[in-house]
């Protein structure tokens, strides 16, 4: 999102040289930004037919917030607990930066259209002290709190399905190798311009060359993604989805991807190996879109076209 121009949004920094504290500082105000009101001119409007409000999953050694999106039926005159919705853990994109209301767009509509309970992970965001895998079991622990609370959640834990943009796709797709390890049976996954790779291959790849500063200046922040993402001596393989090595037997997927983003080739490339592996996968590319354009329907025009398919690729999945 960094490639719009908005009044009062704080100035992109010089990631390459951005100390911690400036990090924080620039996430701080981007973040409010784009939870402002001046910002739904870009992200678009919440559905009124969802009701939409934060709470806290207590996981082990800390509470997380997550933004949960119910049909507005379901939050008012039913209990919670007697709807047995179907569940959509979504995964916002940014890295080291964003959180959940800048696609409260995208999910108030899918929670009131399936219908279905959207839990939206305000994950930890990567910091010098806070690499990737801290995101990444973010996204796991919310997926298995709410499974295994299912009454509490009102939801039915066999129709649970996985959604993530960006950075977010990554965490979503680390997810389902997990559930597929830990026995969690899942209807679907969508990931929308997923990074798949974060080891020294990250670059090179032929979109990454085309459009690693235009339409936005991609290259310095995937850099700087990088750099915070693995711990030194660690092996970057481990959170990296394209490089596991088994992809078998994974929830179906839905893998979107804009042409015009450096990542797109991470999601061409990705949903290659899923079908090499024999894990059912649907590769739908929108010509001209640029990334995170699912979170702009303001501004780009296909937002709309993505969000109504991947509206029938859940539809279909997680139906009774």
């Amino acid at each position: 999102m960094s490639g719009i121009t908005t009044a009062n949004r704080p100035p992109e920094p010089d990631f390459s040289v951005i100390t911690a504290g400036e990090l924080i500082a620039y996430r701080e105000a981007e973040n409010r930004f784009r939870a402002s009101s001046a910002m739904r001119a870009v992200t678009g409007e919440p559905d009124p037919g969802a009701a939409i409000d934060w709470q806290e999953v207590a996981l082990p050694g800390r509470d997380l917030p997550v933004r949960v999106y119910r049909p507005a039926s379901a939050a008012g005159g039913e209990t919670a607990a007697s709807t047995g919705l179907p569940l959509v853990v979504h995964v916002h994109g940014g890295g080291f930066v964003g959180t959940a209301v800048q696609c409260d767009w995208a999910n108030s509509r899918l929670a009131a259209e399936l219908p279905a309970l959207v839990v939206s992970v305000e994950h930890r965001l990567v910091a010098p002290d806070s690499p990737l895998g801290n995101a990444a079991d973010d996204g796991w622990d919310v997926l298995r709190q709410v499974v295994h609370r299912a009454d509490q959640w009102g939801v039915d834990p066999a129709r649970t399905a996985v959604f993530g943009e960006s950075c977010g796709a990554l965490i979503s797709a680390l997810t389902a190798l997990r559930a597929r390890e830990a026995g969690l049976e899942l209807r679907a996954q969508v990931l929308v311009n997923p990074a798949t790779d974060v080891t020294e291959t990250m670059y090179d790849y032929p979109s990454m060359a085309e459009y690693a500063y235009s339409p936005t200046r991609a290259l310095p922040q995937l850099r700087l993604i990088q750099r915070l993402a693995v711990p030194p001596g660690a092996d970057a393989r481990a959170w990296s989805p394209l490089y596991a090595d088994d992809l078998s037997a994974l929830a179906p997927a839905l893998v979107v991807v804009p042409t015009h983003d450096a990542l797109a080739d991470h999601g061409r490339r990705y949903a290659e190996r899923l079908r090499a592996a024999g894990t059912p996968v649907r590769l739908s590319e929108y010509p001209g879109a640029k990334h995170a354009f699912l979170a702009m329907p303001g501004v780009e025009p296909q937002a709309e076209a993505a969000r109504a398919e991947i509206l029938a690729f859940l539809r279909a999945a997680l139906a009774k």
